[in-house]
């Protein structure tokens, strides 16, 4: 089966700004000292970011040659 390389590439794209809108929030969590928020918010996006890396390695086309 061969992937959806350009959905997925879509997909990626919308993921790679979610991160940046939740980064903000987590950054304007810290600046309020609301430290329980900010961290749940920055692990999240550390997971958000983990997602990212695997869908690009998916997607690459190193990756798709066989």
């Amino acid at each position: 089966m061969s992937i959806p390389v350009a959905e997925l590439s879509s997909v990626a794209t919308a993921l790679e700004e979610l991160t940046r809108r939740l980064s903000s929030i987590a950054e304007a969590a810290e600046a309020e000292r609301d430290e329980e928020t900010s961290n749940e918010l920055f692990a999240v996006e550390r997971s958000l970011r983990t997602a990212q890396r695997r869908l690009q390695k998916l997607t690459s086309p190193r990756s798709r040659r066989s």
